[in-house]
């Protein structure tokens, strides 16, 4: 079977998309399908569009990568009904459009758990890019894991409109180590530097999300919020090869595995790491319900610069 996967933004972005891609290498060296791989489309829903329309001309099937996928597949699966769609971190269905999500919430409210923790100054922030679903359910889960530890404690949250652009996300990250967050929760893709180099200069711990950020950089990453998007991708693949179209979202969890998780560098007290374990074990049980969305205000810099969701 001939499949398109589709990615917006830069293959390999260090984060979201180069965690998918693993996923792709994984279907191409089990020769599960016949992949062709459409990337760098940007985040603009005309040429989402575009490029989702030019890639079903050689292709049975399409896989979007992302959430960014939500408002545009729900059209093209219902005008190509002889193709199979699926979105991975998506939350449409279809006749022939499935659904798969990688519950990063679940890794992020572990990682709330651990700024709360780590916290010297009493604050912490969330920075995040684009306001997709799988980005707001991200934003949510670490408020409320801030919350489990310490109900009041300030969360300076933001999105700054880009998930690439590492001056922006300097700016941001700068701006909110300057209003006093002292552990910043990142998620990020290629714009994940500029937060790093301002965490850097000022002595501030980050945690980083999709890939393990601290077996690369300990010294500035406490912790780093796994998903295993490669996965999804992987079963998303093998379902639309069956003609398996499931008629819910498929989800992953920290009770099914190895989708999720939350690395931690080696300085982490031990004190934070058996409320993690404590939070995670919660989670598998069923005994914590994380929100999906979050209601509270944002932080937003006076100076720095935005670049305005598509």
């Amino acid at each position: 079977m001939r499949i398109a996967v589709f990615f917006v933004g830069a293959l390999e972005d260090r984060g979201f998309n180069a965690s998918a891609r693993e996923g792709v290498l994984r279907v191409v060296e089990t020769g599960m399908a016949e992949i062709e791989v459409i990337s760098g489309v940007p985040y603009d829903q005309a040429a989402i569009r575009t490029r989702l329309a030019e890639g079903l001309h050689d292709a049975e099937g399409l896989v979007f990568i992302g959430g960014q996928g939500n408002l545009a597949m729900p059209d093209v699966a219902a005008d190509h009904p002889g193709h199979r769609f699926a979105i991975v971190q998506g939350k449409r269905l279809g006749p022939n459009l499935a659904s798969y999500d990688v519950r990063q919430e679940d890794s992020a409210f572990l990682a709330g758990v651990l700024a709360a923790h780590l916290t010297r100054s009493g604050t912490v922030a969330h920075l995040s890019g684009h306001r997709v679903t799988p980005g707001l359910k991200g934003r949510a889960g670490f408020v409320a894991g801030v919350r489990h530890v310490a109900p009041d404690m300030p969360v300076l949250t933001s999105f700054c409109g880009t998930q690439d652009d590492t001056t922006v996300a300097r700016d941001w990250a700068r701006s909110q180590i300057e209003a006093g967050a002292d552990v910043l929760f990142t998620m990020l893709n290629a714009a994940r530097a500029g937060a790093t180099e301002a965490c850097r200069t000022a002595g501030t711990r980050q945690i980083g999300n999709a890939l393990d950020w601290v077996a690369e950089d300990p010294e500035v990453f406490a912790g780093s919020a796994l998903a295993r998007i490669d996965l999804g991708v992987v079963r998303a693949v093998a379902d639309m090869v069956a003609g398996i179209v499931p008629g819910q979202i498929v989800e992953f969890g920290l009770a099914d595995g190895e989708f999720v998780s939350l690395s931690m560098a080696p300085d982490v007290p031990e004190a934070a790491r058996v409320a993690v374990a404590q939070a995670a074990e919660a989670l598998r049980c069923g005994e914590i319900a994380i929100p999906e969305s979050y209601e509270g205000p944002e932080f937003t810099p006076e100076d720095a610069r935005c670049l305005p969701d598509a």
